[in-house]
Parts: structure tokens; C-alpha cells; sequence
């Protein structure tokens, strides 16, 4: 902004500190600068901290344009190098005479310097160039840079936004998968095959009922056929059940690596938590910069109207059938923006009799749509309890019917997840809202209807776990006979969800799309050619890899290799969308631009990310753990190990710890932390109007220059 003003400022006069316009003479102004920046408030905290740390004020002061490049001059070249050389001549606000006039008077005045300063300055120099070429040559390394490079080409930033936030959360499952093996995988089976001289130690439960301890996996004995293999390989059950995949394989409390001693239900515990503090962290890091972009974009009409036609172009296109469906979008833009106004009209124009019938079909709508979320959330609940009361009952030699009892649920939310959206899309038509609000309303409740569903599935499960009748199975906490080792079933869901969902990806993208393009390429039939080609769909592909990325986070707790799993599968669905973009799809006729949709692919997976907490919440610090598996069955529940392990602390360790826990120290951090809020709070107002006030004197200078 500060750039921008001193290119934009006609010569002979500068704004004052009070937003009035002060005319000063040429040498004057050179002499004794003022910006409109400098009165920010973190602009003088900066300043404060400068001059507390003994630093000087003058560069970030300094003049800006040829007046400014003459005032470094003037004070010699010692400190000219040290403010101008300081940064990159691309980085000055000055023209590109000024930057080669500043890169000659450096080199001629290098001789003025001293040895040290001149070895400083020439180190300082190599150092950038040798990271700057690291750094592209890194570049060059990253995943499916061409790939991504061809997409935007061809069919613009927005698409391209879409596969690389595919590419994130592979690296994002991938990270996550190093720390649960890490942490948790191999340290268990490095202790039970005993490497590197390690050894283990199992501690039998103390006071806990002997059958809730009895826990057989239902492994397969004797001859077993290929489609057990293959129901096991779907379902998660049989060989599966076994293996370090889900939460019973780690019965280990201790291990000993050589005089190492780790605490895997601890690790286990902090690993749990360092993967959703790390993915929170990266999600909030990736969406700061759209966050700015979605603020930058605030404008009124008049500036979206100048930016939509002035710079709304991507230059990104080279592909002609991309370039013309980008006109129709900017088209449409105009088009909507126009649409929005006609409604604003309409709706001011309301009289009370409109008001009433438009509120009540409103109303009605809704509870259509409470309805459709009810049914959704029902049947679910039931196919879910159907599917948990009768699997168990079928013999293994009826392949058909027990896989289909096992995925039973994962149907039904599929279903669910196909069906509701097509309901919410016809329905908002008669709403009677402006076609942004009917996106992002649509959009909204998709995502609830998609995100609720895992969280009615493991209701469900909970009130299968924690259904008890006989005291026998209250002394234990859960549905013993039902549920051993109700953890690894729980993961066994989430597993069938993630392959469910991998398997109608494929299945859509084979026997869907692909038929769909053959129709269209070969048959002039009115109807076929009115269906048209398959349009890609960024909202919706993009709901489809947050509801996979929810429910990774939420099973990883309970299958510690589910990560592993995901990484696969979002590496072979970006093929998948890219052959089915490239050969069957057509690009969406309402395209978004790639800030806005990068901000909203990360807020959705926010919420998925926030919900998955509330399920993982529950599963730690509510419900009894299993007695006869996991590392926590010596516990009442997962969070009992941590105040567990506090007791084995130094006596004033444990009393800080506690401390930090009590109220006497929430409250006062608490209160605190709500007035930095506050602060932030205000100096964001602050800051917006004094960006206000830039941009009204701009728009002045523009009135008096063309008055």
C-alpha cells in the first residue's frame, strides 16, 4: 500500500499525517518524508522495539522514488550499504533506472568500505545465491510439479488448486503415518521380535473382573478359500484383526530398548495428539494466505466490477476450449453481480404480504430438509445396529451375504451422501436467495450432511458399546461379549469407510464417466447430447477428500497404519481425477478462482478436522477402555494414563503440573488471554480504517488529477 501510494503521489505535494493534503516543494519532501503507514499501530511497536534494541529507524524511513535514492546518496556509502544493500535491489520501490543507478554507486563505493564489512557484505551475497539455488532445485523435487503445472495450463488456477490440495493431504497422511510408525508401530515390534537386544513387559490388569479380560481374535483355522482372504482383505476382520493394523495388536505396556525404558501407552496417547496438533497448525499455516486474499477481496461493487474486468483474466490458460469457458465465467460473474443487485431491489422493494410467503416457504423448506437429515441419520443408526447384531451371526461360507452385512453401513452413508445433496439442490431454487448465498448454503449443507453421518455411525457404535444389562457387564465398563476389544472394531469401521469410499471413486470415474464421454463422442441423440459431458466439480470432489481426510483422523486412534492406507489412496485417486479431468470431464461452467477456493478447501477441512475432535474426545477421556487389548487396558480410560505417569514425577514437578491444571491458574490465563484478544481485536480495526482512509485519498487524488 505504502508502494502504491508513493507511485501513485503526483509530484509537488504529499498527504499529511490527518489525512489533509499538504503541497511541499520537491527538495522538502526528499528532506522530511511523512507516510500514512508510519502512524499504524504496529508500525510505531515496531519502531519502539527497534529503538529498545538499539537499532536505527532511518530505513525504514527512508524516502521512496528518486528522491529517496538521492537521499542514500547524500548520506555516503557506509550507510547507504548498510540500509540499501541490506535488501535485494528487486525489492526497492524504485525504477528500474534507479535499481542500476543504485547497483553502480554500490559497486563503486565498495572500495570506501572496511575489510570486514566487505568480506560481510560479499559472504552475505553468496549465501542468498546459494540458497536461492537450493531452493530451485528443491522445487524440482516436488510432487507431481509438471503434472500440476500441465493442469493450471490448461485448465486454469482453479482446477489446478483442487490437485494440490490433494497433494497436501498426501504429504499431510504421509507425515502422520511416519509418526504413528514411528511412535508407536515400531518400537512394539522391534520389543516383541526382540531387536537391538529389546524385551517387553505385559502388566496384568489390577482389579478387573477375569471374563472382561478374555479377548480371541477370530482368526482363520483349518482350509480357508479365496474369498475369505478377500472378504478379510475388504472387511478388516480374519488375518487382519491381527496384525499391527488396528488397536489390539499393541497390548504392550512397557519396552525396553537396551536400558531404554518407553512407555507405549504415553507415546501412544502424545502420538494421538501431536498428529491433530500438527495437523491443525498446517491446515492454519496453508490457510493465512487465502484468509488475506478473502480480505483483500472485500471490496465494494464498483472495485469488484474494476477488478473482474481489469484483472480478472488468468493468464494461466493456453488451452483455447479453457480460454473461451473462462470468458463465460467472467460473463457470468458480471452476470451475477448484476442478478445480486436486481435482488437487492427486490428484496427492499418487498412488501409484507411477499415477506410472509417468502419466510414461510423458508420455514417449510427447512423442515424438508430436517426431515431428509433425519431419515439420512435414522437409517444409518439402524443399518448400523442391524449390521453390528447379525455380522457375527453368519456363517463364513456365505461369502455374499456377510460381506454384505459387513458393509452394510457403509452403503447406507454412502447413499446418504448421494442422495441428500441432489435434495438440497433442488430445494434452494425456491428459497428465493442471491446465487453466491445459494452456493455456499448448498455447499454448507452438504458438508454437515457428509461430516454428521460419520458422527451418527459412531454414535451408534457407542450405544452398541456401552449397552449394558447385566452387572456382569457393568463391572466392566462396556459390552464385553459383544465388543472384547471395542477399539479395534471401531478402526474396522473407519477402515471399510475409507476402502468403501476409495472403491466409489473408481467405480464412478469407470463405469460412469468414462461410458458417458463414449455416448456423447458417438451418439447424437437429443437426450444424450442434453446430458453433455461429466463437469468437474471442485466443491463436490473437493467434500469427497475431506470426508476420506475426517475419516483418517478420526480412525487413526484406533488403527494406528490407517494413515498409510490414506496416503495410497489419495495417491492413486490424483490419477484417477486427472485422466477423468483430461479424457472424460469438462471443467465446471462456474469456476472459482483458486484464492477463493484454496481458503474454502481448507476451511471445510478445519471442520472436518474440529469434528473429528469431538468423537476422539469421547473415545479418551469418556469411555472405558477395553480390559483385554490395547495399551490402555491396565486403565479406566486412555486420558488415566497421563496422571499415571504424573505420579512417577519429582514431588515439586507434580505440584507445578497441578498447579497448572487449577483453576487459580485457568481463570487469571483465561482472562489474559481475552484481552491479547481484545487487543488484536482493536488494532484490526485500526488497521482497517486507516486502510480506509488510504483508499479514499487515493480515490481523491484520482478526482483531483482527472478534475
Amino acid at each position: 500500500m505504502s508502494g502504491l501510494g508513493a507511485a501513485a503521489e503526483p509530484p509537488g505535494w504529499r498527504l499529511g499525517s490527518g489525512g489533509s493534503e499538504v503541497f511541499l516543494p520537491e527538495e522538502t519532501r526528499s528532506a522530511a518524508p511523512v507516510d500514512f503507514l508510519q502512524e499504524l499501530p504496529s508500525y510505531q511497536s515496531a519502531l519502539r522495539r527497534r529503538a529498545a534494541a538499539g537499532g536505527t529507524q532511518e530505513r525504514r524511513t527512508a524516502p521512496r522514488g528518486s528522491a529517496g535514492l538521492r537521499a542514500a546518496e547524500a548520506r555516503g556509502p557506509e550507510q547507504e550499504g548498510g540500509e540499501l544493500a541490506a535488501r535485494p535491489a528487486r525489492e526497492l520501490p524504485f525504477s528500474m533506472a534507479e535499481k542500476r543507478r543504485l547497483r553502480d554507486c554500490q559497486q563503486a563505493d565498495i572500495k570506501y568500505l572496511s575489510g570486514w564489512k566487505q568480506w560481510k557484505r560479499t559472504s552475505s551475497k553468496s549465501l542468498k545465491k546459494v540458497l536461492n539455488e537450493v531452493k530451485e532445485l528443491l522445487s524440482y523435487l516436488e510432487l507431481w510439479r509438471h503434472d500440476i503445472h500441465s493442469i493450471e495450463g490448461k485448465f486454469g488456477t482453479g482446477i489446478q488448486s483442487y490437485f494440490s490440495f490433494l497433494r497436501f493431504l498426501v504429504l499431510l497422511n504421509f507425515v502422520i503415518f511416519i509418526l504413528m510408525f514411528s511412535v508407536v508401530t515400531l518400537p512394539s515390534i522391534i520389543s516383541k521380535y526382540g531387536i537391538f537386544n529389546s524385551s517387553f513387559a505385559k502388566i496384568p490388569p489390577k482389579n478387573i473382573e477375569p471374563h472382561c479380560t478374555v479377548y480371541k481374535p477370530s482368526g482363520n483355522k483349518g482350509l480357508v478359500y479365496f474369498y475369505t482372504y478377500l472378504k478379510d482383505l475388504f472387511s478388516g476382520t480374519g488375518f487382519l484383526k491381527e496384525t499391527s493394523l488396528f488397536y489390539g495388536y499393541y497390548t504392550i505396556d512397557t519396552a525396553w530398548l537396551s536400558v531404554l525404558r518407553y512407555n507405549l501407552p504415553l507415546a501412544y496417547l502424545l502420538a494421538t495428539f501431536a498428529y491433530l496438533g500438527l495437523s491443525l497448525l498446517w491446515i492454519i499455516k496453508r490457510s493465512v494466505e487465502g484468509f488475506k486474499q478473502n480480505l483483500v477481496r472485500d471490496e465494494d461493487q464498483f472495485q469488484s466490477y474494476c477488478n473482474k474486468v481489469f484483472a480478472g483474466w488468468d493468464f494461466c490458460i493456453t488451452d483455447p476450449n479453457a480460454a473461451r469457458l473462462k470468458h463465460r465465467s467472467l460473463q457470468y460473474e458480471l452476470q451475477t453481480d448484476l442478478e445480486e443487485e436486481r435482488l437487492k431491489q427486490k428484496i427492499a422493494d418487498r412488501t409484507m404480504k411477499e415477506k410472509l410467503r417468502i419466510y414461510s416457504l423458508r420455514i417449510l423448506i427447512n423442515i424438508i430438509v430436517f426431515a431428509v437429515l433425519s431419515g439420512c441419520f435414522y437409517s444409518i443408526y439402524r443399518a448400523t445396529v442391524f449390521s453390528q447384531e447379525n455380522s457375527n451371526g453368519i456363517s463364513n461360507t456365505n461369502f455374499q451375504v456377510n460381506l454384505l452385512l459387513q458393509y452394510l453401513p457403509s452403503m447406507v452413508i454412502t447413499l446418504a451422501n448421494f442422495i441428500a445433496p441432489q435434495i438440497f439442490s433442488f430445494l434452494i431454487r425456491f428459497e428465493d436467495y442471491s446465487p453466491a448465498f445459494e452456493i455456499r448454503l448448498t455447499l454448507m449443507r452438504c458438508v454437515f450432511v457428509r461430516l454428521a453421518n460419520i458422527g451418527v455411525l459412531l454414535f451408534s457404535l457407542w450405544s452398541q458399546i456401552s449397552y449394558c444389562a447385566t452387572d456382569e457387564c457393568k463391572a466392566c465398563g462396556y459390552n464385553y461379549e459383544l465388543y472384547p476389544c471395542w477399539e479395534s472394531a471401531v478402526g474396522q469401521e473407519m477402515y471399510k469407510l475409507m476402502i468403501f469410499d476409495f472403491i466409489i471413486i473408481l467405480a464412478v470415474t469407470l463405469f460412469v464417466d468414462f461410458p458417458r464421454k463414449f455416448l456423447v463422442t458417438h451418439c447424437s441423440c437429443k437426450p444424450v447430447q442434453w446430458c453433455g459431458l461429466q463437469e468437474f466439480g471442485i466443491p463436490d470432489n473437493v467434500l469427497e477428500i475431506v470426508y476420506g481426510q475426517t475419516l483418517c483422523w478420526i480412525g487413526t486412534f484406533f488403527s494406528p497404519l490407517l494413515p498409510a492406507i490414506a496416503t495410497i489412496k489419495y495417491f492413486i485417486i490424483f490419477y484417477i481425477k486427472k485422466i477423468s479431468l483430461i479424457h472424460t470431464c469438462k471443467p465446471a461452467a462456474r469456476p472459482i478462482r483458486a484464492s477463493s477456493s484454496n481458503f474454502f478447501f481448507l476451511v471445510v477441512l478445519l471442520i472436518g478436522l474440529v469434528l473429528a475432535f469431538i468423537p476422539l474426545g469421547i473415545s479418551i477421556a469418556h469411555i472405558s477402555s477395553s480390559k483385554a487389548c490395547g495399551p490402555f487396558r491396565s486403565f479406566n480410560t486412555s486420558w488415566a494414563v497421563v496422571p499415571d505417569t504424573i505420579l512417577g514425577f519429582p514431588t515439586g514437578l507434580q505440584q507445578v503440573l497441578h498447579g497448572i491444571a487449577s483453576e487459580a491458574f485457568a481463570v487469571p490465563f483465561f482472562m489474559v488471554t481475552c484481552l491479547v484478544m481484545f487487543y488484536f481485536i482493536a488494532l484490526a480495526g485500526a488497521h482497517k480504517r486507516v486502510v480506509e482512509q488510504l483508499r479514499e485519498q487515493l480515490v481523491m487524488r484520482v478526482q483531483l488529477n482527472t478534475g
